[in-house]
This record gives C-alpha cells, structure tokens and sequence, in this order.
C-alpha cells in the first residue's frame, strides 16, 4: 500500500513538473547530461566566500547543479520565487 502511495506522489510530482513555465527558472549546464540551458529546481541561492552568488539545486532528475551569477539576478530569482535565499 505505501508503495502505491509513494509512485502516485512521483507520477504527481513529474506532471507538475512537466506543465510548470520555466522561463523564470535558473538555467545552468548540467554536467552529467552535457546539456545547455538546463532549468534548476529546488534551486537555493549563496554568497560565496569572495561576494558573488551562486544558486545549486537539481534538474529534476536527481543530478545536481550549480551556476555563478551577479547579484541581479541573484535577487530577481528569489523575487520571482524560483529560488531560496540561503544567506
């Protein structure tokens, strides 16, 4: 029964995550895959040690990715809603 229970919430998750608008989305380079322009989900934003940003999150999949980006834009995507604030 909990197995069940658990596939339902995959398949769920997966729809949503196939009907959601990604232009507002983190785009980054997924290494594993070697592809461009990948949205991230579950994206977090951090300052890094010398000033910079630099979100990490996953692409849907499980495998994870990290993209530097300038303060700007940064706090457009927690704005937008698309990413945490992790600082």
């Amino acid at each position: 029964m909990a197995y069940c229970i658990v596939n339902i919430a995959l398949l769920t998750q997966n729809s949503i995550t196939r009907n959601m608008d990604t232009s507002k989305m983190i785009k980054a380079y997924c290494l594993k895959t070697k592809e461009k322009n990948v949205p991230m989900h579950d994206a977090v934003i951090t300052k890094t040690a010398k000033g910079g940003y630099m979100a990490t999150g996953n692409d849907g999949k499980g495998n994870k990715m990290a993209a530097i980006m300038n303060e700007a834009k940064a706090m457009q995507a927690i704005a937008d809603g698309v990413a945490k604030k992790g600082f």
